[in-house]
Parts: structure tokens; sequence; C-alpha cells
């Protein structure tokens, strides 16, 4: 998983941040200023410093903040003079915005705040709908407002084009200050608390933060338009408060807390997409009449508190819809009131919501200095927590703080903090808390209120549910002793921790030597995310130890355990020979011997009416003298109380194919003949373990017999299905053949762990994989894992992968006269609840994951991405079902429908790594690029970012294949797809359907220099583009495939479209120009084929586009790489006697 980070500030202001995979703090990057209050996110952190500004510190990326500016040049048709800037007095502004209604000269677009740089100058957008305008970019209409078209018409009098800049957010990797709209140098008002969350607000677009700020004078603040693309938002909103607040949390969803003076908490209610600033002030009771509430730390659906006489206290039943309760929590990072470090609580569980043992961060500092620090640091010592946590689900962020003045507290036992939630783990806890610790002889004050903000995942176990009435405080009591024991972390299996806070005494002001530990007083989890099953190496030492011991316990290198290692192999080699020398003499045995497992399964009958039979299962496999392996399936049935049986020859299983549904563990096994039939034998296990342990063995015993074992070579064609099992084919050299090819149906695919969407791989053994939630994946070399365990699987090169996906229903209305739109449609209508087709009928509480191996991980949401857009509640409109959807209603739409989605997610292994953090669409790596290595160019590898970015990589080798950073590649609007050929050339697809060249790409020069425009087939919208050695092939969301022709070496670009097939649904051109396509309606002998691996034949150096297919496994298949497949076959006689065929087959853009 990649790498975060947890923010912490010391009691001298300086701000420090510690990665998941470090064991050192290390000092932020800008350490000029001293900070009081910190409140991270994944990519930025916002904080106020001891001058009470605000100032947001944005992580630097290889993908730069890039914002679009706008404005439309408008002139009429005059009949002296023609089109001129000359307008009726009724018309729009000659430059204007898109409506036309505010005035917007390009000399008066300024920069929003001088943390912005200008890209390029003024520039003509000269891409209209997907397609290229006429020199100069003007569109044509009739009047203002019109529709304008690209072709100029006798009656079109007025015209318009739109002129673009772009800017660039710079001010990266230091601490920017933000901005008055009124006055630069002043805030609206001094502030004293700060929490930022609401990136994960229901339905809000992805990027979103909603910062919240506390004045001095009890005044609560709103930041308009904080969001990825506009890092320090736009302007300081006021709310009206019932009273005067101290401390504010803001959870990562909707929920928003803030205590009073007097004690009581606010709740913040209606919270959503359209209005993230909520509507109104709900005000609950403390827990006790004598001691009001102190801090507060919200989550997902958990809120945890502090009262004043230093109680923690959590609320049950808090959700979107009630926002009053609490549920369960994570992992929680806090502070000790006396040493001052920061604890992790562990052991939270659903049933132990205190958790176990405090243990202590123990890491040094990167460099220890001696520090200065200001009176104003100290007085405004805090803490930030909680932040996202990865368990069995993910988490979220919180953060806490604790300041005012702080008497030294006796010798008292540390006092655990205001708790706070982590996110998406269902039984993740986290709190956070300040306050100092006393003993009961103290009578001073406690510290001044914390801040703290959480998110809690979905309840995936069972907890106590809230009642109708008045849900209730409940106390924990968190007594710790004073020395608090740390211990390894494989020591401890709980996977959710609790943390504490507390104040250090004043009297500790003395700067801390080489060997003390650092003092802290504020930390923010709210960009870091930590694996249960991988826990950072943060409290692997031993309590008491000094930084300099600490460093000295963990000096191992990995340059001395390769060389032990190497030592223990050479030892063990030795051995061997010594031991076998005296037996080399004798014949080697060939034992010949037969191995029967037996079982119970289902299965599928070929016969109708077809269903699930319980049967008897054999798997005989034998030796023979050679030493070779074959295996025989037995079916063992009974028809009409007559036991007979069927059996399978596993040298003929051609795939293993796992079929995961809501209810049965099933799998199907294809041979050639049952492939062209698409008709499989299918199975079905009674639990998830017995069908992985038959897939494990059935595909041991089928590699076996092949004798196909280990990595798959560099050469090696790869595929997804629709279920995002992952497979590979060693290809053979007949297969692109082009007299007598072999027949793809016969091509042995065995399953690789892992779970991912699409993948990409090249002739060198670089491959790549994306998975379902844009996560990027790099293949490790190992094979197996999963269910592949043993010896089916590597023993190295295995990790942990997990995927999220959106499932998705409709919920569909019909118009009535008198009530309007309701849920009681026509006899003939669909389901009111269905899926996408209308066709199956799908309710929430009736629909389940993909399978069993998936969770859900959030409940239903509103879709608003869908295609066609949505109104502000989400609906789409239409006539009637079905038809094309809208997102604004018109008089003539009867119908309506809304998209609802939930995310699941599975957790596997395999041998993949994930290559953070950038989140990808598509990517290709450049199919064959010889001597690449030998000249010292890295393998050029490109990609499309889920936000729709163009991405270059830098680094990519084959010892080296996740590369080491990206290269952004600049773009007019977003692209969709985008695919590199085997002589650099790159081509893409935007999300409009139009195609784009980029020019001048070379090994020296890897961006290129220019995109240029290429025209789409007529009427089509292109969403795909693949390249191999000189074809270039494009499909349309039609599913149409189109073949370019004209492509010669002085226009790259080519002349048109050809038409080559329909149905098609992913193609994938290799090294050879070898075409393979997934196509749907492929015949069967029982019905239509949907998701079919299919091949090209006939493709030859004068007939590129080939004459017809070839059909092989199927259907279900969602994706396929042929692009690392260079494998050519045997030359001929015939072949040898014309040795210019293969160059001119090279062709035109040949490197």
């Amino acid at each position: 998983m990649p790498n975060s980070v947890l923010w912490a500030v010391d009691l001298f202001g300086r701000v420090y941040t510690l990665s998941t995979a470090g064991q050192y703090w290390e000092l932020c990057k800008d350490s000029q200023l001293e900070f009081k209050r910190i409140s991270a996110t994944t990519q930025c952190c916002w904080g106020i410093a001891c001058d009470n500004q605000v100032y947001v510190y944005v992580c630097a990326s290889d993908v730069p903040i890039r914002r679009r500016e706008e404005a439309y040049e408008n002139q009429r048709w005059n009949p002296v003079g023609g089109f001129c800037e000359k307008l009726l007095l009724s018309d729009r502004w000659a430059w204007s915005d898109v409506s036309g209604l505010q005035h917007r000269p390009l000399d008066g677009v300024a920069l929003p705040s001088p943390h912005w740089e200008w890209e390029s100058d003024w520039y003509v957008d000269e891409n209209f709908g997907g397609e290229p305008t006429e020199k100069g970019g003007w569109t044509y209409a009739i009047d203002f407002p019109a529709t304008y078209t690209r072709d100029k018409k006798w009656n079109s009098c007025v015209r318009r084009r739109k002129w673009i800049r772009y800017r660039r957010y710079k001010s990266r990797d230091i601490w920017a200050k933000i901005p008055s709209k009124d006055d630069p140098k002043e805030l609206p008002d001094p502030f004293n608390d700060l929490s930022v969350g609401g990136w994960e607000i229901t339905e809000e677009p992805v990027g979103h933060l909603s910062v919240w700020a506390v004045s001095l004078q009890g005044k609560v603040w709103y930041r308009e338009d904080v969001s990825h693309s506009n890092p320090e938002g736009s302007s300081w909103s006021l709310l009206d408060t019932p009273g005067e607040v101290v401390q504010i949390s803001c959870g990562p969803h909707d929920l928003l807390w803030a205590t009073l003076w007097e004690g009581q908490a606010l709740v913040r209610e209606g919270i959503n997409r359209s209005n993230p600033k909520g509507s109104s002030w709900s005000v609950v009771e403390p827990p006790g009449s004598e001691n009001g509430v102190m801090h507060v730390s919200v989550g997902v659906n958990v809120v945890w508190a502090v009262t004043k006489d230093q109680k923690v206290w959590f609320r049950r039943g808090v959700n979107s819809h009630n926002p009053c309760g609490t549920s369960w929590i994570e992992m929680v990072w806090g502070i000790g009131c006396e040493d001052r470090a920061v604890y992790f609580r562990q052991g939270v569980t659903p049933s132990e919501l205190s958790g176990k043992t405090w243990k202590a961060i123990v890491v040094a500092r990167e460099c220890d200095r001696s520090h200065s620090g200001s009176s104003s640091s100290l007085l405004s010592a805090g803490c930030f927590f909680g932040d996202e946590v990865r368990g069995s689900g993910e988490s979220a962020p919180s953060d806490t703080d604790a300041s005012s003045e702080v008497e030294r507290p006796g010798p008292g036992q540390p006092l655990p903090a205001e708790p706070l939630d982590d996110s998406k783990n269902p039984t993740g806890s986290s709190a956070s808390g300040p306050g100092a610790g006393r003993t009961a002889e103290d009578t001073a004050e406690d510290a001044c209120p914390a801040e703290g903000s959480g998110e809690a995942g979905p309840d995936t176990h069972p907890g106590p549910a809230p009642t109708p009435a008045e849900l209730p405080w409940t106390n924990i009591d968190l007594k710790e002793p004073k020395k608090v024991p740390s211990h390894s972390a494989a020591g401890f299996p709980e996977t959710t921790s609790l943390s504490s806070l507390g104040l250090l005494p004043l009297g500790l002001e003395e700067p801390y030597g080489v060997d003390d530990h650092p003092l802290w007083a504020w930390v923010s989890g709210g960009g870091c995310v930590v694996e249960a099953c991988a826990m950072p190496r943060w409290f692997t030492v031993q309590a008491g130890l000094s930084p300099s011991v600490q460093t000295l316990s963990l000096s191992i290198t990995p340059a001395q355990t390769a060389a032990w290692r190497k030592q223990i192999f050479q030892q063990l080699t030795e051995r061997t020979k010594r031991e076998l020398e005296n037996f080399r003499h004798y014949e080697q045995a060939v034992e010949q011997s037969v191995w029967v497992k037996t079982g119970t399964l289902q299965w599928w009958c070929d016969w109708k009416p077809h269903k699930w039979v319980d049967v008897r299962v054999a798997l005989e496999q034998f030796t023979g003298h050679d030493g070779a392996r074959d295996s025989i399936l037995f079916i063992y049935y009974v028809v009409h109380e007559e036991k007979k049986y069927t059996h399978i020859f596993l040298n003929e299983v051609v795939a293993l194919v796992p079929v995961l549904n809501e209810t049965k563990h099933s799998f199907a096994l294809y041979t050639p003949e049952r492939t062209r039939q698409r008709w499989p034998v299918r199975l079905a296990a009674a639990t998830e373990q017995d069908m992985n342990d038959w897939l494990a063995l059935l595909s041991l015993s089928c590699c076996e017999s092949r004798k196909v074992q280990g990595r798959p070579s560099p050469q090696a064609i790869w595929s997804i299905t629709c279920k995002g099992d992952i497979f590979v084919s060693e290809p053979s050299p007949d297969l692109e053949a082009h007299e007598h090819p072999l027949p793809c149906d016969q091509m042995f695919w065995r399953q690789m762990g892992g779970h991912l969407r699409m993948v990409e791989a090249n002739s060198q053994g670089v491959v790549w994989g994306i998975g379902y939630d844009h996560t990027a994946w790099v293949y490790t070399g190992g094979y197996g894992g999963g269910c592949f365990q043993g010896l089916a699987s590597s023993t190295s090169n295995i990790y942990t992968q997990s995927d999220v996906k959106c499932v998705h229903i409709y919920e569909n209305q019909r118009w009535n006269p008198v009530t309007g739109y309701t849920s009681r449609g026509l006899p003939t209508d669909r389901y009111m609840w269905s899926d996408a087709s209308g066709l199956q009928e799908c309710t929430k509480a009736g629909t389940k994951p993909p399978s069993l191996q998936w969770a859900w991980v959030s409940d239903w949401f509103v879709d608003f991405s869908v295609p066609g857009g949505t109104d502000q509640e989400g609906w789409q409109y239409a006539s009637d079902f079905p038809a094309s959807y809208h997102g604004s209603k018109t008089m003539k739409d009867f119908v309506r429908r809304r998209c609802w989605a939930r995310k699941c997610k599975l957790v596997t292994s395999g041998p993949w790594l994930e290559v953070p953090p950038i989140a990808l669409r598509d990517v290709s790596i450049i199919p064959e690029s010889p001597g690449a290595e030998e000249s010292g160019h890295s393998i050029a590898l490109w990609a499309i970012s889920d936000k729709g970015d163009v991405l270059c990589r830098l680094g990519v080798s084959a010892l080296n294949p996740a590369g080491s950073s990206w290269l952004h590649v600049g773009t007019d609007q977003p692209f969709a797809s985008i695919s590199i050929g085997a002589c650099y050339q790159v081509w893409a697809v935007a999300r409009d359907g139009s195609a784009f060249y980029r020019g001048s790409v070379y090994p020296s020069q890897p961006a290129g220099d220019c995109w240029y425009h290429i025209p789409s087939p007529p009427r089509q919208r292109l969403k795909q583009v693949s390249v191999g050695q000189t074809s270039v092939y494009a499909l349309d969301e039609n599913g149409n495939l189109w073949y370019r022709q004209g492509i010669t070496p002085s226009y790259p670009q080519g002349s048109s479209w050809e038409h080559v097939s329909n149905n098609v649904c992913r193609v994938s051109v290799g090294p050879l120009d070898q075409v393979w396509v997934i196509a749907n309606k492929v015949q069967g002998s029982h019905s239509l084929s949907r998701g079919t691996v299919c091949h090209r034949t006939g493709v030859q150096p004068h007939e590129p586009k080939g004459h017809g297919w070839d059909y092989g496994i199927g259907g279900g298949w969602d994706h396929i790489s042929v692009r690392a497949n260079a494998t050519r076959a045997p030359r001929s006689s015939s072949q040898e006697q014309e040795p210019s065929a293969l160059p001119e087959a090279r062709g035109p853009v040949c490197c």
C-alpha cells in the first residue's frame, strides 16, 4: 500500500511528519513558521500559526494542480464588414463567459492569489464536441443564445469562439498563507481552532474539502470552494450560532460537532452535496449537568467527547440521518500528559471499545537539534488525531487539541484524551482529547478543550442498536499505569487501537538534547493510512531506550542480510554435494503411483431441465514410467435411479475459471470442444474453502500435465474476466502463423492471484494492472497467491491486494397527473427498482455483493456521475422506458430514474505491488523496444489518471518495472484511453470521443511536443485506441472496430478510418500487428456468448486488417493484452526466399 504520513507539532511549534514506511520524524520542509494547530488530509495539511493566520501545506505531486480559465469572443454579422465585434444593444458582451451575462475580457482575468502562476498565454480552442473546427475555432448560430455548429450556414448571423488559458498552483511543499478577500493581510477574525473534513460527503465530487474554523470571539467560519483543483478556497463565510463556540470537529463525511463555553455540544444538520455548510444547529446536552463537554471528536458514524471531569464518553447511533450518536471506532493518536510522547491504543474491538494497551511511538527525529520555542507555542499545546487507518476496512482522520494555561500536574497517571474515530474499518475506534493529567491533590484548572475529527466505517459487525428515545452517553474509564510498556508490533494480534492525549507541564521548557525524545503538543492523523496486517515499525523498540540506542538496534542493513543469505546458500550447496557423492552410481528410481482425491460437489447438468445436482467427484492422478504425470476427473451422478459417470482428461482442459455469484461457490472447466460450444463443465462446492482447494488442486494438475510451471514468460498473453480474475497463457509460435495458425480455443489459460480491471504487458516482462478502484499495480515476478497456495504458488513476491467496486441499481418512477412522479408504473413498465436494463428487479435490501468474497464498505448513495447528467436530486428524465435520459425535466418527460451505488471491497493476495499515489484509468507500455536497455533508455509507459491527466512514467526498466516518477503531459481536456506503439507512436482518446496523436515522441524526448487532433469516424465517439507496430485500431461507444488507413512516415496521423467489425468491447494490437479483441454475441451451442476472446486471422503485411475471426475462450471475459507477444512463427522456405517481406511489413513508421 502507498506510504502515508502522520503529522505532529512539538512544543516549540515545529511541524514534523512520520511516514508509515519510515522510523524517523522528519522536520517539515518549510520550517520557518511555528504552529499551534494542524489538521491533515492525504493531500494537504491546514494549520493555524502563532500569528493566528491560517496556512495550507499542499504536498508535492507528479501531477500539477491546473485550473482552466475560459473566455468567449462573440461577433455578429454585418452586411457591410461581415463578422465584427459591433453587437446589438440587446446582445451579450463582445468578451463574456459561456452564458454571455458576465463581461470577461482577456486582460481582466487575473490570478486569484500569489500562489498561482500562468502556464501559457491565451489560445483558441479548436475542438468542438470531439471534432476539430475550421481554422480560427469559430462556431456559428442563428442568434444569441442558440445551438452552435462548427459549419457556417447561410443563416449564421452570429459566431463565437472559446479562448483558453491554464493556471497552475505553484506553492507546494511550503506553507501558503490563506488570503482574505477583503484584506489579504488579515483574516476575517483571528482563529484559535480549525478542522478539515468532508472529503467523503455523500455523493460529493472527489477532492472536495470542508474547512471549518472557530475565531477567538466564538464565531464559526466556513471556507468556500476548497477542492483538489482549488486548494486554498475562495473566501470565508460566517455562520450564525446559538452561542460562543470554543472548539469544532468535522468528520470525513457529513458530521460536524462543536462545543460551547457553557459545556453543551452543537450539531450541524442538513449537510449534504448541494449544501455543504448545512442548514441549522441542534443543541446536545452534556452527559452530566455539572461537567460540561470540553472536547468533541467526530468520525463517520461516531462521536467521542471529553468532559471537564476528564472522562471520555462516546455517543451511539450517529449517522447522516441522526447526527447525534456513535458507531464503532478503530484507531486514534494521542499525546501523553507527562512524557509528551505520542501513544497508540491497541486492542479496541466492538466488544471492548476501551482497548487493551497503550503503545508509544518510539521513533526518533531524523536530525536532533536544539529548538527554540515561543511562549505562544507552549500556550497552544494541542493534538489532532485520527487519521485514515485501514484494518479490515479503511479509516479516516481526526484531530485533537489541548490549549491554554496548564499548571504542573502531580505524579498522576496519564489521562487518555478525547476519543476519535477512524474510518472505514468496521471494528475500529479512535480517540483524541486534551487536558492535563492531575492527581487527587490537583486543584488547578484543566487544559482547554481539544479538537478532533475522525471517521468510522460501515458497521459490518453488529453493534448495540440505538434506541428511538434520547440516546444515552456511555462512559469509558481509561486509566493506565504510569509506566507504559512498549512491545513489538508483531506481538499483538489486535488490529485496532485507541490513543490518548495529555499536556506536559510547563516546567519542561528546556530544549531537548540528542537522546531526549521529542515533546509533542499536537498530532494529526488525517493523512495517515495504516494497514492492520502491516503495522508501521514505530513500536518495535523497548520503552526507556534513548534514540541513540534505538538506532543501534535497527542498524542491520539489507546488504548484510543479502550477504548472510548468500553464505547460508553456499554452505547448504556444499553439504548437499558431500551427502550425495557416495550415491551417484545408483540408478535413479522412477516411482509409478496412483493418487486419488474424492469429494462431494454439485454439477450443472448438461440436459434439460438444467439444474444443480449432487455428485461425487474423484481426481485420479498417476505417474508414468517416464515420470510424467497425468490426471482424470471423474463425475459420478444418478439419472432415473441409474448410476452413471462422465470424465475429463485434465491434459485437455484449457481453463479453470471461478464463477462466483451471490449463492454458489462454483467454477467452470473448459476443454477445446466445450470452448467452441460455449458450454463448460460447471461444478460448485459447499464452502469457499472447498472451492479454493479444488481449484488449486485441479489447476496444479493441469499445469503438471502440460509441464507449465513457475512465473509466466515475458511473451505471455494476459487476460481478465468480468469478475476481475487474472489469467495468463504461454503463446505458441504457431499462434500468429500466416498458414495454419493454432486455433485459439486450444490455448491453455492458468489463473494468477490478484484482482484487476485491466492489465498491460510488454515483451521485456514489465506488467502493469489497474484495479476497479483505479489503483495501479505492478507485477513482481511471482505466481499464485489468492486461493493458490503451497506448490501452486511462489514463496516470495506475493503481497496482499485489495480492490473496491460499486454496485449500481436504479430507482424508476412514472409521472401521474394527480400525484406527480410515483413508484407506481404501468403493467408493461420495468420494475420500479431494477438494474440498468430494467429487466431484473434489484432492491436495496435484496441486492447483495457480486460474490461471497466481497463485503459492503458503504451505505447506498445517489450516483450523480451517470452519463447524460442529473438534476440536484440525481434524477434523469425521459419520455418513456427505455429511452435517452437527460438531466433536466421537460414537458415531454413522463418517466425518470435515479442511480444508487454502494461500495464493496475484496481482499486477496497475488504477485502485485501497488504503485502509489496516483489513481489511473488506463495504461499502455511500448510493446517491443529492441535495444532500449542497451542504449540506456527506459521503457516507455504512458497512462491516464482517473481525473483524465496524461502521464508519462520515467525510469521503467526490466529491473525496475515500477519506474521512478511521473511526467505530466499537458492537455486541453480530460482523456480516457491511451496507447503507445512499438515505434513510439502515441495515440489517445479524449472523454468527448475525439482522437489525438502525440508528435515527436522519442526515447530522448519521452513526452513529445504537441497533440494533433484526429477526426473521429462519422457520427461516432471513440472510447479506446490500440497501436501496434504499424497498425492503429480504435473502438467506438457502439462496439464498432475501426482501422486507421494511410499512415506513412511523412503523415503518421493517417488519412481515414475504415470499419472492420462490430460487437467488440475491447481491442489489443500486439508488436507483430496481431489483433485480438473481446467480442459479444458470439454463437455457442446454447446461446449467444458475451465476452469472448477472438483472434483476427489473415493479418499480413499487405492485408493488415485481416479477413476473419477465430474464437477462443469465453464468455465472461472483459480484457486481453497481447502486447507482450512478439513470438514469431517459424519462417517457411517461401518466406526465406522473400527477405524483404518483413521490412515492408514493419512499414511506414518503423524506427
